[in-house]
């Protein structure tokens, strides 16, 4: 399978968990220490850092190290990719 076409799968399944939605907005705010991103939520603190290993691995969140924290960034660059590919096949066909 084509590197590209696994990164997709990765996003789209990252991006169907609601949690997974709501860690993103809130990204899309501040860069967020993964205790501030937990305080967020009624979820176990294994259960967030699974949501942010999953947000990870489709590179849909990047993370900083600062002393001995760890701050969590939205990628928005994957965000993009992600937009153009979709304004691309929800456009008007080839044959139109």
């Amino acid at each position: 399978m084509a590197e590209n076409e696994m990164s997709l799968q990765d996003t789209a399944k990252a991006i169907a968990d609601p949690i997974r939605r709501e860690i993103l907005m809130h990204l899309k705010k501040n860069n967020l220490s993964a205790g501030e991103i937990a305080g967020c939520f009624d979820v176990s603190w294994a259960t967030v850092s699974y949501h942010l290993a999953q947000l990870k691995k489709a590179d849909l969140i990047t993370e900083t190290r600062h002393k001995n924290y760890i701050y969590y960034e939205l990628n928005a660059s994957v965000i993009e990719e992600l937009m153009i590919w979709l304004s691309e096949i929800g456009g008007p066909s080839d044959e139109e």
